[in-house]
């Protein structure tokens, strides 16, 4: 939904459709919040085994991939629970079945033999279906807001939702005032405390029914975060527990961990070295993954203006008005900067 929205932007050359589409943006957050990707919600109807008329020996179920290491892959029914370790044959092999991915495979031949419609694919972390993101700031190490716009740009190109994390609110409220003005009209927020569980339920609800994963810098409390919500559901895996108590990164395949019933967190890493590379838009689309500029463009003199050196720039208008957050504005030049560069624009 968000993908489209977007995509109707970017690809039409009159801007009086952006107008239309950011009241559609806002009112899609506001509607749908926790419901985001119904088109691939994990159901409880998801793994009812189908038998092959053909051959009445071979029983087929739909699973969730939970792992994925070499040539081998961990299915688990989403109804039973149970594991089963597959392979994957032909076409399929050569088009890759990655992590999340809903399949049908064979639990007698072990093979998997159909791969479900994706709601995205990733090529890093190479995985599928990531419903959302919760990038994850604090007060302390102070908050990397230039990574916090490249993983929402990132979100929003994959059909990923993200939600902002600030945690350690119960040390220090200093960044609140900002993330409230300049990103919660757009993006849900949430102000959490991993140490003394404070709107910890909220983010479990968040959870539900979803495949979703944690971004960050260093130090923010992703580990104690994701510690804490297993403790709660009293789901703790032994392995992933191990790797946060050491308080090390220690991933070398992407691996999801059912936390309840049909709520899976990606053990993976990849987002916080995200880089302009993968961003696959050029610079002059990037304004349209700005919610905030949205409403703006319409006023700017020239269709190709890229809000940086040109005259009568309604983006430029709008940040010495105080309408845009100056700092994230210069943030979007540095993104633009890295994109030219990139592109040789």
């Amino acid at each position: 939904m968000i993908y489209i929205m977007f995509k109707k932007c970017v690809e039409s050359s009159n801007k009086l459709i952006c107008l239309k589409q950011i009241n559609m943006f806002k009112k899609y957050f506001i509607k749908e919040g926790k419901k985001l990707a119904k088109e691939i919600k994990i159901s409880n109807n998801v793994s009812k085994k189908i038998v092959d008329k053909k051959n009445n020996n071979s029983i087929f179920f739909k699973g969730i991939v939970i792992k994925k290491i070499a040539d081998k892959f961990w299915i688990s029914q989403l109804e039973t629970k149970a594991i089963t370790v597959c392979s994957a044959k032909g076409i399929l092999k050569q088009q890759g079945v990655y992590v999340g991915d809903i399949v049908v495979f064979n639990i007698n031949e072990k093979n998997i033999v159909d791969v479900l419609p994706r709601h995205n694919l990733l090529i890093r972390p190479p995985m599928a279906n990531l419903n959302q993101l919760f990038i994850v700031l604090a007060y302390e190490p102070k908050p990397d807001y230039l990574m916090l716009d490249k993983l929402i740009i990132f979100c929003l190109i994959n059909d990923i939702k993200p939600i902002i994390c600030l945690n350690k609110i119960d040390k220090s409220n200093i960044e609140q005032n900002y993330i409230n003005e300049v990103y919660s009209s757009f993006f849900d927020v949430l102000y959490i405390s991993a140490q003394n569980k404070i709107n910890l339920d909220e983010l479990k609800n968040y959870m539900t029914n979803q495949v979703s994963a944690f971004a960050g810098q260093s130090g923010v409390g992703k580990s104690a975060l994701i510690n804490a919500i297993f403790n709660e559901s009293k789901a703790i895996e032994g392995e992933l527990s191990a790797k946060i108590l050491r308080g090390k990164n220690t991933t070398r395949h992407i691996q999801l961990y059912e936390i309840f019933n049909n709520s899976f967190i990606a053990d993976t890493p990849g987002f916080s070295a995200l880089d302009e590379k993968l961003l696959p838009i050029q610079a002059n689309k990037l304004p349209y993954y700005y919610p905030d500029f949205l409403k703006y463009l319409n006023n700017c003199k020239y269709k190709s203006c890229l809000h940086f050196n040109e005259k009568d720039c309604g983006i430029k208008t709008a940040v010495n008005c105080g309408y845009i957050d100056k700092k994230r504005y210069l943030r979007y030049l540095t993104i633009l900067e890295s994109l030219k560069t990139k592109q040789n624009y």
